[in-house]
C-alpha cells in the first residue's frame, strides 16, 4: 500500500507531480529549438544541459514555486469549501501566478545572465504561464474528483457487503421466531418460582431478541427505545460482572421522541464491554451521553477500560465498529471517531 509521503501525497503522485513538469519544461525547450533553427544546425548538442536550463529549466523551476502554496491552499486549506468557491479563488490566484512568475523568472535570469523575453514579445511570459495554470489545475481538479468518486465506489463497495450481510442476519433472525419465544416460554416456565431472577434475565434475553427482530423490518425507532434495549443487554451483563460493571447513562427526557436507526448504540456499548471491561478484574463503567448541539444529536459511548492503541485497525476486525461506521458514513455522512478516555479506556463520539 502507498503511504502518504509529502503534503499529504503519495510517492507515486508526487513523482507524477515533477514529471509532469519535466515533460512540459522539455516540450517546451524542444519547440523553442525548433523554432531557433535547430532542426538545421546539426553542429549544436540537441540538449545542452546549460541551455536547456537557460531555456527553460528555470522559468518552470519558478511555475513549481509558484504552484506548491496554491496548490496546498486550495486543495488542503479549502478542501472541504464547495466547489464553486475553491475555482472562484482561481481568479485570485491565476493573476498573481502569471505576473508573480513573469517578475521573478526575469529578476533570475538577470542574476544568471540568461536570456529572457523582452518588449513586446515577453507577452509570451504572460500568455504561456496563464495556459501552464489552467492546464496543470484543470488537472489537479479532474485528479481530485476522480479520487473522490473511486472512494465513493470503494465506500458502496463495502456497504453493499456490509448490507449483504446485515440481510442474511435478518434472515437468520427471522427463522421460526415464534419456535424462539416457544423455548424461552417453555424454560421459563420450568424455571421454579423462587429463582425469580433467572426467569427475569430469561425475559430481558427474550425481549432482546424480540427489539433485534423489529429492527431487521424497520428503518427507525425512537431513542427512547433504542435505549430501553441498551439497559436491558446492560442488565444482563451485570448479571455475570456483579458489582465490577458500574453504568452511568446522562440523556435529557426531551430527546426521548428523537428518530435514530436501530441497533445503533447497542453494538458500540457492547464493544466497550467485551474489549474494554471485560479481562478487567476491577471491571469499570460504561458512560453513555447524549445530547444536542447545533441541531445535531451527539453521542459520546465511554469505558474505562485497556483503551485501544491502534485504533484504525480496529475497523478490519470489528464487525460491530465497522458496519456502524459505514451506516454512519451512508445515512448521514457522519464519521465514527475513537478517542482516548481520561484517564483510560475508550470514547467513541458521533452525530447524526
Amino acid at each position: 500500500m502507498d503511504k502518504k509521503w509529502f503534503l499529504g501525497l503519495k510517492r507515486k503522485e508526487v513523482l507524477a507531480f515533477v514529471l509532469f513538469y519535466f515533460f512540459f519544461a522539455t516540450l517546451y525547450y524542444v519547440t523553442l529549438w525548433i523554432n531557433q533553427g535547430g532542426l538545421n544546425n546539426t553542429d549544436e548538442a540537441f540538449f545542452s544541459f546549460v541551455k536547456y536550463l537557460d531555456m527553460c529549466g528555470l522559468q518552470y523551476s519558478v511555475f513549481l514555486l509558484f504552484t506548491l502554496p496554491i496548490w496546498y491552499l486550495i486543495f488542503r486549506q479549502f478542501q472541504s469549501k464547495k466547489l464553486y468557491l475553491r475555482l472562484l479563488l482561481h481568479f485570485i490566484t491565476l493573476p498573481i501566478f502569471v505576473f508573480g512568475t513573469q517578475k521573478t523568472y526575469y529578476w533570475l535570469s538577470d542574476l544568471a545572465g540568461f536570456y529572457h523575453l523582452e518588449g513586446r514579445a515577453a507577452i509570451w511570459d504572460v500568455y504561456i504561464p496563464a495556459l501552464f495554470y489552467l492546464l496543470q489545475f484543470g488537472i489537479f481538479h479532474a485528479y481530485e474528483h476522480y479520487k473522490e468518486n473511486q472512494r465513493k465506489l470503494i465506500l458502496e463497495g463495502e456497504l453493499r457487503q456490509a448490507a449483504l450481510k446485515s440481510e442474511l442476519a435478518a434472515i437468520k433472525a427471522q427463522l421460526n421466531p415464534h419456535f424462539l419465544y416457544n423455548v424461552f416460554n417453555t424454560i421459563n416456565a420450568s424455571v421454579p418460582a423462587e429463582n425469580e431472577r433467572t426467569r427475569n434475565m430469561i425475559a430481558q434475553l427474550s425481549d432482546l431478541f424480540r427489539y433485534q427482530l423489529r429492527a431487521s423490518k424497520t428503518d427507525i425507532v425512537t431513542l427512547e427505545e433504542e435505549l430501553e434495549f441498551v439497559k436491558k443487554y446492560l442488565d444482563l451483563e451485570k448479571e455475570r460482572f456483579k458489582e465490577r460493571l458500574h453504568i452511568d447513562i446522562k440523556v435529557s427526557k426531551d430527546l426521548m421522541s428523537e428518530k435514530i436507526p436501530p441497533m445503533l448504540l447497542q453494538p458500540l456499548v457492547e464493544n466497550s464491554v467485551k474489549h474494554g471491561l471485560a479481562s478487567l478484574i476491577e471491571g469499570g463503567t460504561i458512560s453513555i451521553y447524549i445530547f444536542k448541539e447545533e441541531g445535531k444529536l451527539k453521542f459520546e459511548i465511554s469505558d474505562t477500560g485497556v483503551g485501544i492503541k491502534n485504533k484504525q485497525n480496529v475497523f478490519d476486525k470489528g464487525v460491530g465498529l465497522t458496519n456502524t461506521r459505514l451506516r454512519l458514513q451512508k445515512m448521514y455522512q457522519s464519521q465514527l471517531e475513537l478517542l482516548d478516555n481520561s484517564p483510560k479506556g475508550l470514547t467513541i463520539k458521533f452525530a447524526i
